[in-house]
Parts: structure tokens; sequence; C-alpha cells
């Protein structure tokens, strides 16, 4: 480890813990771990004893393990999950502690694999940590996801590099992304998030009742109940602290209605879902359910994907991004959701998070989805976003205006 890369490291740990956790006196930090991030883990834990943690905890994981384990395993064991990782995971968000998720993507994981042993796999986790998953979604305590680079993710972002230069590279790349890298990184992060929040504060005034996507290969309207809330950069958790989720983040997002999304939509993207890549593919909505589904490859995937449960088929986020914002400059795939939702205005299947929806957060789960929310064990973005597409903001009486243009905000704040 070079100095100038322990300096970085050092400041992009500063940022978790003050920027996006703002880690409290006294209380706890629970980490998701894998065996990419020791050297992030140790970091911040240093950073968030000096800002008062009492304890942090990881829970270190293995992508190694997990394919072996979906190799060999019986089926029908697949969708076990440890106790004692759910139970520190479900015992963590009820007692209020800080959650850090660090995730070192490998795109193909499970590329060669049935993808029918993938999806039960794959289902488990969500299912067995529901409750936290749930505290989550009602922002009940502050929490950050961010991506720790491996051998396999840097080499399939930068495949024409040496391999033994691909994870610098990755991780150059991150620590300028995160602006980790600037003269005076909280700084940087704090002017960040007022320009993110000027624009979330501005289509909050709008209360438009629509959205209309329109680009070469998307013609896409999207409903937005009555109660809908912008978010985008700083969230507040239910203990008064104001936290932010992702970093990086880019985006301004809210609450699509789950009935009201009609068109089609095509991605400008690759993702991957359940350790497959899929290149592109097109959706179709009627009354807001996905009632076709068409990818350039891994089509298998797609679809249980979608079948997860009965509200994987509609929408549960829209996120408006710029096209010329820091990722979306750089003209890179990062084949990863976080990354690269960030680089284009997004979708998402499946569960929506009721803090987007003006008192979600004390709605019975049919109150919920009687006011559009919808309801699933999966959350997956799409980007869709491009410099040729145009949004529309749609008012209650059909009059329309424009809030993006070439991928653009078309209004200043």
């Amino acid at each position: 480890m070079t100095a100038d890369f322990e300096t970085r490291l050092n400041a992009y740990a500063e940022l978790i813990v003050k920027v996006g956790l703002d880690i409290q006196n006294g209380q706890r930090l629970l980490a998701r771990g894998t065996r990419a991030s020791p050297a992030l883990a140790y970091a911040v834990a240093r950073q968030a004893y000096r800002a008062g943690a009492t304890l942090v905890q990881v829970l270190w994981e293995d992508d190694a393990l997990d394919l072996i384990r979906v190799q060999e395993a019986s089926l029908a064991s697949l969708n076990e999950f440890p106790d004692a990782t759910a139970h520190a995971f479900n015992a963590g968000a009820a007692r209020g502690d800080a959650f850090l998720l660090m995730y070192s993507p490998d795109p193909a994981l499970f590329q060669n694999i049935d993808p029918e042993r993938v999806r039960v796999f794959s289902a488990a986790r969500p299912a067995a940590l529901r409750p936290m998953l749930e505290a989550q979604g009602r922002n009940d305590f502050t929490w950050l996801a961010v991506r720790v680079p491996t051998a396999a993710w840097a080499a399939r972002v930068f495949p024409h590099e040496p391999p033994a230069m691909q994870q610098e590279k990755l991780w150059d790349a991150i620590f300028s992304i995160c602006r980790a890298d600037t003269a005076d990184p909280v700084g940087a992060w704090r002017a960040h998030l007022n320009d993110l929040e000027r624009r979330r504060a501005y289509m909050n005034a709008k209360h438009y009742a629509a959205l209309h996507f329109k680009s070469p290969v998307t013609d896409l309207t999207l409903g937005l109940p009555r109660g809908h809330v912008w978010f985008g950069g700083a969230s507040v958790a239910k203990n008064g602290v104001t936290f932010v989720p992702n970093m990086p983040t880019e985006e301004i997002f809210t609450l699509p209605h789950r009935a009201q999304a009609h068109g089609h939509v095509t991605t400008t993207r690759p993702i991957s879902v359940y350790g497959v890549v899929i290149d592109q593919f097109t959706f179709t909505f009627e009354n807001g359910r996905i009632v076709r589904a068409d990818a350039k490859n891994n089509q298998t995937a797609l679809e249980n994907l979608i079948a997860s449960d009965e509200g994987a088929r509609a929408l549960g986020e829209v996120a408006l991004v710029s096209a010329s914002n820091p990722i979306g400059r750089r003209n890179m795939l990062f084949y990863d959701g976080l990354y690269d939702e960030n680089a284009a205005s997004h979708i998402a299947v499946g569960r929506a998070y009721r803090f987007t929806l003006r008192e979600g957060d004390r709605m019975t789960a049919q109150e919920f989805a009687d006011a559009g929310g919808n309801e699933s064990s999966i959350h997956d973005d799409f980007m869709i976003g491009s410099s040729d597409m145009d949004v529309d903001g749609i008012f209650e009486d059909g009059a329309r205006e424009a809030v993006m243009r070439q991928g653009e905000f078309a209004f200043e704040t």
C-alpha cells in the first residue's frame, strides 16, 4: 500500500463515517464486508471509533464460498440463509445501529450457473433479512452502500489494462468519483449535497402527476402518486441524523405509481442480474405491469427476476440523473448498479421506499399499495437515461413542461 493510496483510502473512510453515516457518539456500527474489503474496513473502524462509536462489528462474506455452494449444494437447500447473519442484521436494525454495506462486485459470478439455482439462492437473503429491509425502507436507521474493487470486477471494467494495473485503475476511479482525492473531500461533498437538495426541492414544489420519458428507444409515461416526495443526496433517519445512503450519488428519485406505467423502455447500460450480465433489454408496460420483457442476451435471468414475486413486475423507484455528472462524463461502464445508476436516469422494479410517499412509513401494507406504493422482495435498478433523452413533467390538468432535455436538467435552481 503506497502512501498516496493510504491517504486517499483514509479520506474515503472519513467520508463514509462523517458524511455517509455521520456516526454519533455512543452508536454502534454494523458492516458487511468481503474478502476484498479488509483495508477499507480497518480504516473505517479507526475513523468510527474516533467519532465515538462504541462497537464496530464486521460480518464477513465470501463470494467464492457462495459460488461453491450454488454449484454443489442441493437445490432444495439453497433457500437457507445463515441464522447468525440474519439475527445480527435484524437485531442491529431494531437497535438503531449504523449500517455500512461494503460490496465487492463480480458481475459475472454466476454466469454459467443454472438460473433457477441462482434465483433460489438469491431470494434467501431478502427473505431472511425482511425486518431489516423494511426498517431500511422507512429510514429507521442510517445506512450507506459503497463498493470495494475486486480483481474480477477490475478486469471487467479495464480489460485492456495490464492485470497488475486493473485494480489500481478502479480504485483511482472510485476515489475520484467519490471526491476522496480533492483538497477538502468533506467540503466537496457538502457542496454537492446542497446542489442535489436544490434540485429535489424544485421537483417537490411542482407536484407533477406524471413524467414522460422520450428517446429514440423509449416512450414511457410514469404516473406519480399524490403525496410522492423527491429525495436525493442526503436523507434523514428516524433519529434525526442526516446520512447519505449511497456513495457515489448523483440522483434525485421518487415513487412511481405501481399501476400507472405505460409504454416501453430500453436500457442504455448493461446490468448484472443474479451474477449474470444482460447487455440490453426492453420492458413493455401496461397499467403499471411489465407485460413483455425482451433481452438481448440471458433472457431467462431477466424473466426469473421479474417472476420473483407479485411486485417484481411493477416499479418501485424512478430517478433523474444529469448525463454530464462525474460518472457519466467518464463514458465507461462499471458493470455495477450503484455506479452505473448514478451515470444515468433509471427506474427500479420491485420494492418501493416508503419514505418516498408522504406518511408512507405509517401506512399498512394495503394502505401503501392503495396509494400507489409497490411491495416486493427485490429492488433492482435499470439505467434508461442518455444524452438524447427528454423528460417532461405532466400536471393533473395535462399541461406539461420540460424537466430534462438531451439528458440534462432543463431548469435552474
